[in-house]
């Protein structure tokens, strides 16, 4: 009896010695189970940043901003005054600015060597009846100085590019395309062909408008320099009315009696012009006809 009891009384104490030691072992692999997957989360979860403290590149426009029906970043500026078709002055968070548009040149009005050009009243007049005492937004290209210290921007009234209008009405030519201010250029030059075909404005008189600026001589008849005005100046005879002229840049155009430019081109003997009497003689003469 006693031999018995002895024995359930053993494997009563190997069975809670095992009991023991078993849910230990189950506890400390829960642990390290835990320990384990707080491991794994730390190096799954990215590093910790703030966010706050990446700054945005600090915009030196003015903070008022608004957006085109086209969206395109522009603030506002209130128009003090127009210089010129081209150029004109604005207010900017009380500051007074002279803007020169991007992109685009018209004829000049008070320029201190070359005076004043035709259609340059025409375009500081239409400048002025579409910006004067308005409130504009001004869209930044890349830079926006020019080396005389005035602003560099594509303009906006109304919802309407002002550039585009002076283009489309003929009073501005694409002009000063240095890059990186080039943004609105390709959309420009196909206003400006426009312009030029339909023959308005500084389109109206051929080789007026060329790429190295405005020839007055062109639409005036003025002689060179070292001419004696007038002198060299020929009238038509009989029936030899073709007017046979010669442009700036050497291209030799003849004009016949009732076309566009016909009456605003001038003969001077003294560059080789002349009147012909046939189409067949001036192109015998290496003259071309005029497209208008």
């Amino acid at each position: 009896m006693y031999r018995l009891t002895k024995i359930k009384w053993s494997m009563s104490l190997l069975l809670s010695i095992t009991f023991l030691f078993g849910c230990g072992s189950e506890d400390l692999n829960t642990d390290q189970k835990d320990k384990a997957t707080k491991v794994i989360q730390q190096e799954e979860a990215p590093p910790e940043t703030d966010d706050t403290s990446i700054e945005e590149p600090v915009n030196e426009d003015p903070p008022k901003t608004s957006e085109t029906p086209t969206d395109r970043k522009t603030f506002d500026a209130e128009v003090v005054s127009v210089t010129d078709g081209d150029t004109i002055k604005v207010r900017i968070n009380g500051q007074v600015e002279a803007v020169r548009f991007l992109l685009v040149d018209t004829p000049e009005t008070n320029h201190p060597r070359l005076g004043e050009q035709p259609f340059g009243q025409e375009a500081k007049t239409f400048t002025k009846q579409l910006l004067e005492g308005k409130t504009i937004q001004l869209e930044k290209d890349v830079s926006d100085r020019d080396k005389y210290g005035r602003l560099l921007y594509y303009l906006y009234v109304d919802g309407k590019s002002v550039q585009e209008e002076l283009l489309r009405n003929g009073l501005a030519r694409v002009a000063y395309v240095y890059a990186p201010n080039t943004k609105y250029v390709d959309q420009y030059y196909a206003i400006q062909k426009e312009a030029q075909q339909q023959g308005v404005g500084i389109w109206s008189v051929e080789n007026y408008a060329q790429e190295d600026g405005f020839h007055e001589e062109i639409i005036e008849g003025k002689q060179a320099e070292t001419s004696t005005p007038n002198q060299s100046t020929q009238q038509p005879s009989g029936d030899c009315t073709i007017k046979g002229n010669i442009s700036s840049n050497g291209d030799k155009i003849y004009h016949m009696p009732g076309q566009q430019f016909y009456d605003v081109t001038k003969i001077d003997t003294s560059k080789g012009e002349k009147y012909f009497c046939s189409k067949e003689e001036a192109e015998q003469a290496g003259f071309r006809a005029s497209q208008r």
